[in-house]
């Protein structure tokens, strides 16, 4: 019997590379923040030190790369609706922050609920133990100002 027919797939789902460029993204643009490296030393080290099989690498530069870009954006929307000063805000939370917001405000073929679901995933993996609930509440905030349309 033939396992590669039709509707079998070989390696991760889309969705599946995704969620890893993500990781992968929380991580480099963790090492970006705290480090002040430029990207592309950041995207080199992890080229050569990371296991990135698997990861969608378009997205994942797309991630590392368009965030810094619209650093300023991406912070005022999150701390408008966190009601805190960028220092008052775990490096990780304001990590994975950063991406749901810029897939919030400019990847609307991500659905806002996957957004959500990603960015609070990101938070167990990486963040503090109940770090979640924050960025939950904050990405919620944002999904409704940015997509209502699609939340109705």
């Amino acid at each position: 019997m033939n396992s590669a027919s039709p509707g079998h797939r070989c390696g991760p789902s889309p969705a599946q590379s995704r969620t890893k460029s993500r990781r992968a993204a929380l991580q480099a643009l963790y090492q970006w923040h705290v480090g002040k490296q430029p990207l592309s030393e950041v995207e080199a080290w992890f080229l050569a030190e990371q296991d990135l099989r698997g990861a969608d690498m378009n997205y994942f530069r797309e991630l590392l790369y368009r965030i810094p870009a619209c650093v300023e954006d991406l912070d005022s929307a999150i701390f408008l609706l966190a009601e805190r000063v960028v220092n008052d805000i775990d490096t990780v939370e304001l990590t994975a922050l950063r991406i749901g917001a810029y897939e919030l405000f400019h990847r609307r073929d991500i659905p806002y609920r996957v957004v959500i679901d990603e960015s609070i995933e990101l938070i167990k993996r990486f963040g503090a133990e109940e770090g979640y609930r924050f960025v939950n509440g904050i990405i919620d905030k944002l999904a409704h100002q940015l997509r209502l349309s699609e939340i109705e």
